[in-house]
Order: structure tokens, then sequence, then C-alpha cells
């Protein structure tokens, strides 16, 4: 039996053969809104209070607190989490264009040894989107995206990377994988999320080593954070509109 890392998504594993695979990098893609950082910070912290895994969540957007703030308006206990050394949140600092390079090696490095202290076995990097932000061209971005994934798989753990999709001419929103058009190249799997009110729909576009659920699920966002239906399905006709 190939061994999972659960999600801490209730719903998700059944359409994954009960979760992750251990180490591998997986991209949550959707539009404004759609439940990307709740998703996420679920993983984190569902993986440290019912798994015991500590986790590390990367922003380059929203200040810790923000993060913080948002996982508190579940009733999760970050608090505990963070004293037991189970959860950390990180703001990475601004980067300066003209470092790029040297700015992104020291990132990376102070991740590196985050993960080694904690023992982290779960990641996630808010945002492939912003973390583009600071490159000029599309050769720039494509290159320095598909080294950040790799480096991140490097440190062993599980990782999810979120990417927020626009509009974009010519291209219909549900029809798009990623923000630049070359994360879900180079990851282990895709979740896409949608949001066409009132319906919000996830579909598992990609997983190796995984025999996932092609079709799309509705989920709702509780009071416990993100809820997938596996037994229900959205058809594609919907997701169009």
């Amino acid at each position: 039996m190939v061994e999972r890392t659960p999600s801490g998504i209730t719903g998700l594993d059944d359409l994954l053969e009960g979760g992750f695979l251990p180490g591998s990098a997986v991209l949550v893609s959707g539009g404004a809104g759609t439940g990307k950082t709740i998703f996420s910070t679920q993983f984190i912290y569902n993986g440290a209070m019912t798994s015991g895994e500590p986790g590390i969540y990367i922003t380059l957007e929203e200040g810790a607190q923000n993060i913080w703030w948002n996982m508190k308006s579940f009733h999760w206990n970050i608090a505990k989490l963070q004293q037991e050394n189970l959860v950390k949140i990180y703001r990475v600092g601004m980067f300066n264009p003209k470092d790029f390079a040297l700015q992104f090696d020291e990132e990376i490095k102070k991740i590196r040894e985050m993960v080694n202290e904690m023992n982290a076995k779960r990641l996630v990097i808010d945002s492939t989107t912003a973390f583009a932000m600071f490159m000029s061209n599309d050769a720039d971005i494509r290159y320095n995206l598909f080294k950040l994934i790799n480096e991140t798989k490097k440190l062993g753990c599980t990782t999810l990377l979120i990417s927020e999709t626009r509009a974009k001419e010519g291209i219909p929103i549900w029809q798009q994988q990623s923000a630049f058009g070359v994360e879900e190249f180079v990851v282990d799997g895709v979740v896409n999320l949608y949001f066409r009110s009132p319906m919000r729909a996830l579909l598992i576009s990609k997983m190796r080593g995984t025999n996932q659920d092609k079709n799309a699920h509705p989920f709702k966002i509780t009071n416990n954070g993100f809820e997938v239906n596996p037994t229900e399905q959205v058809l594609f006709e919907a997701l169009m509109k």
C-alpha cells in the first residue's frame, strides 16, 4: 500500500486514494475568492493538529498576522500549535529586482533552516503569483518559478503552492491551470478551485502516482473550514457559464 499524506480537507482524500504522496508539490489554483488560502491553511493546521506533522506557511502577500486571523476565524487553536513549534507563519521580505538572485537564494536558505529546525513535513507557498511580481518579463518568470518549485521539492516536504488565475483574452478562466502557464508542468499535482455564485467546485486535474477522481465536485466553506462533497458531481457546463 502506497503511503499517503492526509490533506486535512474534509472529503478530499476520498478523491485522492487517501491523500497526497509524501514530498509531492501540489498547485492550488483558482481565481480570487475561490478559497485557496482557506484550503492551504487547513492543510497546515490539520496536519499539525490531527497528524502531528509540523508545517510552515510562507506568505509573500499577506502579513503573518492576517494569516493568523484567518485561521482563528474558524476557531482553530493556532496559538497553541505555534507555542508547540508545530506551526510557523513566515513572511518573505520584499525582493529588490536588481539583487533578486542573491535574495532568492538567501530566502531559500532561511526556509531550509526553518524546515530542518522544526522537522517540518508540510509547506505552503502563498503565492507563485506574488513571487512573479518581482520579475519584468515572461522568460524570467518561467525560469524563476521553475527554480522555486524545484527548490521547494528538495526540502522533502509535502508542499502546496498557491496560484491565482485571472481572466485572459481568449482563454476562459475555467480552462486556466495556473497564473503563468508554467507551474502545472513542474508540480506533481494540480487542484483547481472554481466559484460561480452560488456554486463552488473543485477539480483535481493532475496528481502523479494517483488514480484521482476526474470529476468536478462541489465544496463549501463552513465554520469548520473547507469541505468537499465527494459523492456529488458538478457538470463542466456549469463551470463554463
